[in-house]
């Protein structure tokens, strides 16, 4: 299994276990609350959300995942969105020592 494969599997994961927020509206106030762990950005996203999930993450020290499509995030989670954040700090943990193993 890949690398990539893992990190879905776990983000098809945590949304089962209802450890996510899907959604740039919901994503954005999780991060400024500090409840966000990680955020997933797909990489097809249109430029000026890019920057401001990036900045907004970058500002609260969240790490950010961008190495996913949109057809991607929807396959893995069920939902049609471009912004996912994870809320819990062992998901996130995980999703990203996998993505940068």
């Amino acid at each position: 299994m890949t690398p990539k494969q893992a990190c879905l599997n776990l983000l098809g994961l945590s949304q089962r276990a209802q450890k996510q927020i899907a959604g740039e509206d919901l994503a954005l106030v999780a991060i400024r609350n500090q409840s966000a762990k990680l955020v997933f950005i797909a990489s097809d996203a249109g430029p000026t959300t890019a920057k401001k999930f990036h900045d907004k993450a970058q500002f609260y020290e969240v790490p950010v995942i961008d190495t996913f499509t949109k057809a991607e995030l929807n396959a893995a989670t069920g939902k049609k969105r471009t912004i996912i954040a994870i809320t819990d700090a062992g998901f996130a943990k995980k999703m990203v020592a996998i993505m940068t193993n």
